[in-house]
């Protein structure tokens, strides 16, 4: 089992560094959420169900959501039909 949680903290290293390096918004974001899960998963193993379900639900859902939102009305993430005119 601890095993696991070597590669889950390895996991949370990569991702922290890709989203760095990332010049993409929203491939970003994608990493940011995969990460959010990932920690998520890492209270579990901590017993701590209160903040996994809270980082569950803040962090890969309320977070990620408003940040979708965002890149729409700024315009880094289009509609196809918005690309072709």
């Amino acid at each position: 089992m601890i095993y696991v949680q070597y590669i889950l903290i390895l996991f949370l290293l990569v991702c922290a560094i890709s989203v760095c390096v990332t010049n993409n918004l929203l491939v970003s974001l994608i990493i940011f959420t995969a990460y959010s899960l990932v920690m998520s998963v890492i209270w579990l193993f901590l017993e701590s169900p209160d903040l996994a379900i809270t980082e569950a639900a803040v962090g890969a859902g309320v977070t990620s959501i408003l940040f979708f939102i965002t890149l729409k009305k700024v315009g880094k993430m289009t509609d196809k039909e918005d690309s072709d005119e």
